[in-house]
């Protein structure tokens, strides 16, 4: 029997890196990934734009310690939430190994003291959420200036939760002949316009367009009164067997809708701003065991839930951002696996419906349950509208896939890196409490 072709040599991957692949069982690159890798191992600037699930934290990882491990600089990813940047580095830590790199993570959260430690370590990546890496810099435990490769991930999320000051700070502090990778669910003007100031001559590339949804996730809309959620969602969960993660607007709605849960006879955890860092590490320690059948979570966990095999995602709430419904509904369907989306509307929300379906660039396929009544949009476009395209319950409708054009490729010619820069933050000067670490900590003030 013939092995099965490892399609990541076609990439101009490393074969010590191809070897930790190879032992993580990947032999199929994903779309992004076989777009970006090539494109990221030349040295080139990247804007990713895919879907959430689609791989990408190897189509920087790939490319981010190969360069690393040729230069001797450092690498930096930010990414919006903690539970992002737990997972962003655990799967860092499969390839790492194979080129005898560290890494740390700073988060909020954490003890600072066990960071300073990691820092102490000498890591060469770090993973950080832009605020507790702002707070280093602050205490001036660390500097940048030997940072080669940055990667902003999930970029639009950052900036939505207002961490745009922190992100320009870190931009120019890192050097200037730096590698930066962009990657993004969606192109919000904010973003194109982030990239045109600090990101040179980038390659971009689209998997989908921003704001996709996977093409593996059928969606689909409940209408009903706002007393009837709960009874709608007892039933959902009774018709399916698997894990469910449940999205709602608030951290007081999450504890309400997990103990509603709860007495529904599931298990049930929940994870918001309002958990310690430790709450929400086994909350989602727990819902990947199958501890927890049902996991409860506000919008800071919708980028930062990497769980195989997630059946149904329910909106319990609409978003208040319309682009989080697609970052929410990214949490199933994950790696070319079939998942099922289901939305809970009230008939007062038929504009925000709408404004989300603008994002799609498609309509979400209208549902009725046997058991529940339906109820009407009221106040959209002039008038009330029934739901539409309405059938029983278990009778799934066909994936939305959002038309429009693709936007073409920035095609730019490459640019030089500084190759000739000095080695890896060797002979780094001590910081005011004694730590030698390779982002060079800072001297006394």
């Amino acid at each position: 029997m013939t092995a099965t072709p490892n399609r990541f040599h076609e990439l101009g991957i490393a074969p010590v890196l191809l070897e930790a692949i190879g032992r993580m069982g990947f032999t199929e690159p994903t779309p992004v990934q076989a777009e970006a890798i090539p494109i990221a191992v030349s040295g080139r600037d990247v804007i990713g734009v895919a879907q959430t699930g689609t791989g990408k934290t190897l189509a920087f990882g790939v490319p981010m310690v190969q360069r690393l491990a040729e230069s001797g600089r450092c690498g930096l990813v930010l990414v919006p939430t903690r539970e992002l940047a737990l997972q962003v580095n655990e799967e860092l830590q499969r390839l790492t190994p194979a080129v005898r790199m560290r890494t740390a993570v700073l988060i909020g959260g954490d003890s600072m003291q066990a960071q300073i430690q990691r820092l102490r370590e000498d890591p060469r990546i770090i993973v950080a959420t832009p605020g507790r890496l702002n707070d280093h810099l602050d205490q001036r435990r660390l500097r940048l200036d030997q940072v080669g490769v940055l990667v902003l991930d999930e970029a639009d999320r950052m900036l939505d939760m207002g961490f745009f000051p922190q992100i320009e700070r870190v931009l120019k502090m890192v050097p200037r002949d730096r590698q930066t990778m962009l990657f993004s669910a969606t192109l919000p003007p904010a973003i194109v316009g982030l990239a045109a100031d600090y990101l040179r001559e980038p390659v971009r590339v689209e998997v989908a367009p921003s704001g996709t949804a996977a093409e593996t996730v059928t969606q689909e809309m409940f209408v009903v009164s706002r007393e009837r959620k709960g009874d709608l969602l007892g039933r959902l969960l009774q018709d399916s067997d698997g894990s469910v993660l449940l999205f709602v607007r608030t951290k007081r709605g999450a504890s309400r809708v997990a103990r509603q849960v709860r007495t529904m006879g599931h298990s049930a955890a929940e994870i918001h701003a309002d958990r310690t860092l430790g709450q929400r590490k086994n909350a989602l320690r727990g819902f990947k065991s199958g501890e927890f059948r049902v996991l409860v979570a506000t919008d800071i966990a919708a980028r930062g839930i990497d769980v195989s095999d997630i059946e149904l995602v329910v909106n319990y709430d609409l978003p208040d951002d319309p682009e989080n419904y697609v970052h929410r509904i990214g949490r199933t369907g994950r790696a070319g696996r079939e998942g099922r989306a289901v939305t809970l509307a009230t008939p007062d929300q038929g504009q925000e419906v709408r404004e989300i379906e603008k994002v799609l660039r498609s309509s979400i396929p209208r549902s009725e349950h046997p058991g529940v009544p339906t109820e009407a949009f009221t106040h959209v476009g002039g008038g009330s509208t029934r739901p539409q395209g309405g059938r029983p319950q278990g009778q799934r409708p066909q994936s939305s896939r959002p038309q429009g054009p693709r936007p073409p490729h920035a095609g730019h010619s490459p640019r030089p890196h500084g190759r000739g820069a000095r080695p890896a933050f060797a002979g780094a000067a001590s910081s005011p409490r004694g730590l030698v670490m390779r982002f060079r900590p800072r001297g006394p003030r």
